[in-house]
């Protein structure tokens, strides 16, 4: 993983754009691991095809990636051979198979590690620069000391060496770029943290659980130098009822969790939408049900999510369309949470939120909490008050006058419990009416392309069908691709906009039911010609496999 790490980063250094991805198990204390990268002088943003070369230092438990790994003919293996013997899988799918004793090369130098002298091998045979890793070592070993940055730089060295061996592997051959823009490399849950913090928010209260936990790694530090707190709570519970908390004080809210722990939240979140306190809820959602695979992505949770919280209990979820998106969706969640003092849901996923990607500077938005506050009220005060928009001024404890009952049952425009019809009439159809009326602009969803072959789909397997449609575009196809951003509430009109005059739509999700599908059949008029392509996790919906459909459909 150090390794994978480092060649991303010297990528990047070089003016390369690059993917990594991690596939592991869930041992807690470690175990089997496999980086996965893709580099390319254009974005990328999904794994697709064969690897071009694989580099095993150890075969064992190789079989548990092996589905992650496609190989064919034209992919070179470099091997070990003190690490076993090259899985049949392996040979079976291609016989460009290099082994180099990297072990022993690692051993003839003092401190010596095999990882290093796999970086000096890569970087070398996709044409990385030497001189630019070396630099780049010696900033990552400086706290490790001289001796270190000796042993790194020539177990580099030797790999560089020895790469030249490796003349069936394409060399990228970086352009180094001119300009003063600086690329970012970050994590999609990095992303999000940053959106979170641009967006206002102040307070984050958090069980770890994976693979959320980054978000709350990442803003621990973040908040406090910004004059925030984040909380470590006992359980998930705990946190939500801590930012409901926390907003209700007067400050912009957040936690983050998985699968699970949003399954433990729906009830307070429910609390939060009945009370009209905005809070902001990220699931990195993973493989389901129950504990799942922790350490993988699937789209499942979006049921939960739109359908989760009993009674009629409008709320706002969006999912953010790509690995740089997680900073404007979650930026965008807060905005929406705090304008409509209403509970937010982010859906990203473990791809989205674990991978690490070079990207191009994202743009700097505008979107700050916006609560609609009551600084002198009166002795008539409603907290609740039906106003035409349904968003009705708040105070914060400590507002002379401002105070008033926030809890979960029916209530008056004052907020003393009600059970009157006309009071639990009047504040369903507010808080209905402030989330359906509120102008969500173009935001909504990520258009691009026009014809009469529409695919429809959300979260991170956005991406794999924007390559998917590139490509068919690039065999004279007409493809208009339709990411939706905004899930709930969903915009019908405006997607009855898009589909309009459709000939095929293909639905394009990750998860076993087509939950996103079935969604939106049960609020749109979808043309005929429409077709669900969905499949569970751990597997990604890939490039391939969405140009695959697309091509079939063309044939039809």
């Amino acid at each position: 993983m150090t390794a994978g790490g480092l060649l991303l980063d010297a990528a990047g250094k070089a003016g390369l754009y690059g993917l990594q991805t991690r596939s592991v198990g869930p041992q807690i204390r470690g175990g089997e691991a496999a980086a996965l990268l893709r580099l390319a002088d254009w974005p990328v943003e999904t794994h697709s095809g064969a690897f071009d070369l694989l580099l095993a230092l150890d075969w064992s438990n190789f079989s548990r990636f092996a589905a992650e790994i496609k190989l064919d003919a034209r992919s070179v293996v470099i091997a070990d051979p003190v690490s076993g013997t090259v899985p049949e899988i392996v040979t079976a799918a291609t016989q460009n198979i290099v082994e180099l004793p990297i072990k022993e090369i690692a051993d003839n130098i003092s401190g010596g590690r095999v990882n290093m002298v796999a970086l000096g091998l890569l970087c070398g045979a996709i044409g990385l620069h030497e001189a630019d890793l070396i630099e780049l070592i010696a900033g990552k070993l400086v706290a490790k000391g001289a001796s270190a940055i000796e042993a790194g730089t020539a177990c580099l060295h030797e790999g560089f060496q020895h790469s030249t061996r490796l003349d069936a592997v394409t060399a990228i051959g970086p352009e180094r770029r001119q300009t003063g823009e600086r690329r970012w490399l970050l994590t999609g849950n990095e992303a999000a943290g940053l959106g979170a913090l641009r967006g206002g928010v102040r307070f984050a209260a958090a069980y770890p659980i994976t693979p959320a936990t980054e978000i709350l790694e990442w803003l621990a530090p973040a908040l406090a130098r910004a004059g925030g707190t984040l909380v470590q709570a006992e359980d998930e519970l705990a946190s939500v009822n801590m930012i409901i908390g926390a907003s209700y004080g007067g400050v912009p809210a957040l936690t983050a969790t998985s699968g699970p722990g949003l399954a433990l939240m729906t009830e307070s979140i429910g609390l939060a939408t009945a009370a009209e306190v905005p809070i902001v809820v990220i699931d990195v959602m993973r493989g389901g049900p129950s504990t799942g695979i922790p350490t993988k992505s699937e789209q499942s949770d979006l049921n939960i999510a739109v359908h989760g919280l009993h009674g009629d209990a409008p709320h706002l979820v969006v999912a953010p369309v790509s690995l740089a998106d997680c900073l404007f969706t979650t930026q965008w969640a807060v905005h929406l949470a705090e304008a409509m003092q209403a509970p937010a849901i982010v859906l990203s996923d473990q791809f989205l939120g674990q991978a690490r990607m070079i990207v191009d500077r994202p743009a700097d938005i505008a979107f700050v909490a916006a609560r609609r506050r009551t600084e002198n009220p009166d002795d008539d005060y409603a907290r609740y008050a039906l106003t035409p928009d349904g968003i009705s001024p708040m105070s914060v404890p400590g507002v002379a006058g401002g105070q008033y009952t926030a809890d979960g049952l029916a209530h008056a425009v004052s907020g003393t419990p009600s059970s009157a019809a006309e009071d639990h009439l009047a504040q369903l159809a507010k808080r209905r009416r402030k989330i359906d009326e509120f102008v969500y602009g173009d935001h909504w969803a990520d258009i691009e392309g026009d014809g009469d072959f529409v695919i429809v789909t959300w979260g991170s397997t956005a991406a794999p069908v924007r390559e998917a449609a590139e490509q068919a575009r690039a065999h004279g196809l007409h493809i208009k691709t339709v990411a939706v951003r905004l899930l709930a509430p969903l915009k019908v009109a405006a997607l009855a906009h898009e589909l309009d005059g459709a000939r095929r739509v293909l639905v394009v999700e990750q998860n076993e039911t087509g939950q996103f599908h079935r969604y939106l059949r049960s609020l749109c008029d979808l043309p005929a010609d429409t077709r669900a392509v969905h499949h569970p996790g751990p597997l990604s919906v890939t490039p391939d496999e969405v140009l695959g459909e697309i091509l079939k459909e063309h044939s039809l």
